[in-house]
């Protein structure tokens, strides 16, 4: 699967489309005709004129060719400075901790120095700091598994919760990276048992919707409880299988069930997505616009930010979107540069801009993401 030519392994999703294609012995007609998409934005997507935006049709494109939706996106992409550097030689240390043993028990004053580490890098997640967190997760993956063997009792069901809490987070970091064998191995490591943690069942959901199967997510998300977050993401995943108005009921019932403006903002920007997933671009930058985003914390301000800027570029608004993906760079710089759509738009920005500040600024985000 990794056999394409170097140059690009971390470029945009159309050159590696196009080398695919031919691969597989395919014109652009065909992959039109087998994927229902109009043949215009297949050549476009090839050409450079045409940018990746949709899961829908990111998964669709990927079924149709017989490849994983990361080989046209190329996650995870070649290391860019020492910050990414170090966040990938994360993924390699969390591998070799899948297939060790469990350590002996160790005293009770590890689930104290559990709950400090699993704070600290809950919040380096939220703050979408990819850095920070991958340096934390080692050790709290370590000191999850010393946890759960040192306590029992009524002490047992907190550190077993920690360490739910500790594996999602790197499940989650995996997943942005690319690695997303690695993230469902150790969602599966998380369980005690048979049990299936609320957290665990979340962040399943959100990788299947990243793998392209929206319908095994919907399958997922129906097993979870009765919170804001399952509607909200099953509603994304009806929008990627075409189905508007489902995914409209679910994200009314996800309002529903909000309890502060940070839950509110989040469901305002699962709509943002779920415009952008059926085409609607106007109503993606609506929505982009309405959310609070004081509301927000680093990581999904940077997201709202890059559908925002999608939305913008899609009404060919160039200059717009590039002033809102130097926003999401602000608020999460590894974040936005290990995003798929994002790298995909900031290639198809580089030659869109009008205004000399803007046009140096994408040029400066294509730069430190690896696409020049």
């Amino acid at each position: 699967m990794r056999e394409l030519d170097e140059p690009a392994a971390g470029g945009p999703v159309g050159a590696r489309l196009a080398a695919w294609r031919r691969r597989r012995g395919l014109t652009r007609d065909d992959l039109a005709s087998r994927t229902g998409l109009d043949l215009d934005y297949v050549a476009g997507l090839e050409t450079g004129r045409e940018w990746m935006d949709r899961r829908g049709r990111l998964a669709v494109l990927a079924t149709v060719l017989r490849l994983d939706v990361a080989d046209l996106t190329g996650q995870p992409y070649p290391p860019r400075g020492e910050e990414h550097a170090a966040v990938r030689a994360v993924a390699f240390h969390l591998r070799r901790r899948l297939v060790r043993r469990q350590p002996d028990a160790a005293s009770g004053a590890v689930l104290e120095e559990l709950e400090e580490r699993t704070w600290a890098a809950a919040r380096a997640d939220a703050a979408g700091d990819e850095h920070h967190l991958a340096l934390a997760l080692p050790e709290l993956i370590e000191t999850a598994d010393r946890a759960m063997a040192a306590v029992a009792g009524a002490r047992w069901e907190e550190a077993v919760r920690l360490r739910v809490d500790a594996h999602v987070l790197a499940a989650g970091l995996l997943r942005r990276l690319g690695y997303k064998d690695l993230a469902w191995m150790l969602l599966h490591r998380a369980r005690p048992g048979s049990r299936e943690p609320l957290p665990v069942l979340i962040e399943e959901v959100r990788l299947l919707i990243d793998l392209g199967l929206p319908e095994y997510a919907l399958a997922r998300a129906d097993r979870a409880g009765a919170d804001w977050e399952r509607p909200a993401l099953a509603a994304v995943a009806q929008a990627m299988a075409g189905r508007r108005s489902e995914a409209e009921q679910l994200l009314a019932a996800a309002a529903e069930r909000v309890a502060d403006a940070r839950e509110a903002a989040l469901v305002i920007a699962a709509r943002a997505a779920v415009a952008t997933e059926v085409g609607d671009a106007a109503e993606a930058a609506d929505h982009a616009r309405a959310a609070d985003h004081a509301a927000l914390d680093g990581a999904h301000r940077s997201s709202l930010l890059v559908v925002a800027a999608a939305a913008e570029a899609r009404q060919h608004r160039a200059d717009e979107a590039v002033a809102r993906l130097v926003e999401a760079d602000a608020a999460a710089p590894l974040r936005l540069r290990l995003d798929p759509f994002a790298r995909d738009l900031v290639a198809a920005l580089t030659d869109r801009t009008t205004e000399t500040v803007q046009a140096a600024a994408v040029r400066d985000l294509a730069e430190r993401a690896g696409l020049r």
